[in-house]
């Protein structure tokens, strides 16, 4: 008899596109009707519910993968599925992530109503953000912008900037496109402008180690390259212990065998900088992230991250 999958997952828009991608590749690769092989579980968490505050006031990523990490361990669902930009560098014993779909555009796109660039925005215009990363870029890039606070799912961030809360926000560009809104974007932003989030635009499919018939057919699904990718910018990432209190930018590209990866730290007010570059073979992902984080973490000092 096929196993039928419970897939967990947040209940936003976006996450259950992603879910429910997940679920038609799940039905492909068992050459079976999807209804017949999996079940989307929707599972409230506290990064869902508390819209009010900003994440790193009330406990960073984590808030965003608890709950349904809790029923992954317990057997109450077979996998989960993840944005990997809002998941701990640090997985729960018993569980695992070595499934990742082909990551989409990791950039950050710039949205507004009054402005075609984030070089048109004139001085003192107001820019919404929940993101300390994108708000310690912004002030390093633009210290004449305000920033506001501005939480909620994306139709909920696009409904303020159209009340006028904001004159301009950013989201991901994979997000949007994949919820078909990629015609509200004004224009995406190059990693020079604004360096992504770790792992912006990569799905990942979380199990329990020791499910190994899972294991089987999520290899099925694993993109490789994406694989790598999200390796050496989460590597970097451990290193720096680095949770939503710390603003933290890193970008892996592949081209044939190589990687390129680019990485960031800053104050919230963007007024201390530390970033740095590695190229490599892609095999060495992992390493390179490690290397670029010691680094990063020696350079910015003991005090940096207890000054965050």
């Amino acid at each position: 008899m096929q196993r039928r999958y419970r897939i967990g997952t947040r209940g936003s828009k976006l996450a259950l596109i992603q879910a429910n991608e997940v679920a038609r590749r799940i039905a492909l690769a068992s050459h079976a009707p999807v209804e017949e092989v999996t079940e989307i579980v929707v599972i409230s968490t506290a990064g869902d519910r508390v819209q009010d505050r900003a994440l790193s006031e009330i406990g960073g990523k984590g808030l965003f993968t608890q709950e349904i990490e809790e029923q992954l361990a317990d057997a109450r669902i077979d996998v989960a599925v993840h944005s990997m930009k809002d998941m701990p560098t640090l997985l729960p014993d018993g569980l695992i992530i070595d499934c990742l779909l082909e990551r989409a555009d990791p950039r950050d796109a710039f949205i507004s109503l009054t402005a075609g660039s984030l070089a048109e925005l004139s001085a003192g215009a107001r820019v919404g953000t929940s993101s300390l990363r994108r708000a310690a870029q912004l002030r390093a890039r633009r210290p004449d912008l305000e920033v506001v606070p501005f939480r909620g799912n994306v139709d909920t961030r696009l409904r303020k900037l159209g009340e006028g809360v904001a004159d301009a926000t950013f989201l991901a560009v994979a997000g949007l496109t994949r919820m078909g809104l990629a015609g509200k974007i004004t224009a995406p932003l190059s990693p020079e402008d604004m360096l992504p989030a770790v792992a912006q635009g990569a799905i990942g499919v979380e199990r329990r180690a020791a499910d190994d018939e899972a294991a089987h057919l999520l290899a099925k699904l694993h993109h490789e390259e994406t694989g790598l990718r999200v390796a050496a910018e989460r590597a970097c990432l451990a290193v720096l212990d680095g949770s939503c209190r710390t603003p933290i930018a890193a970008l892996a590209e592949i081209t044939g065998e190589r990687m390129r990866l680019r990485a960031m730290i800053l104050t919230p007010d963007g007024r201390e900088i530390h970033e740095t570059e590695r190229e490599g073979l892609a095999a060495d992902a992992t390493a390179m992230g490690e290397d670029a984080g010691g680094e990063l973490k020696g350079r910015a000092g003991p005090d940096f991250f207890d000054t965050v």
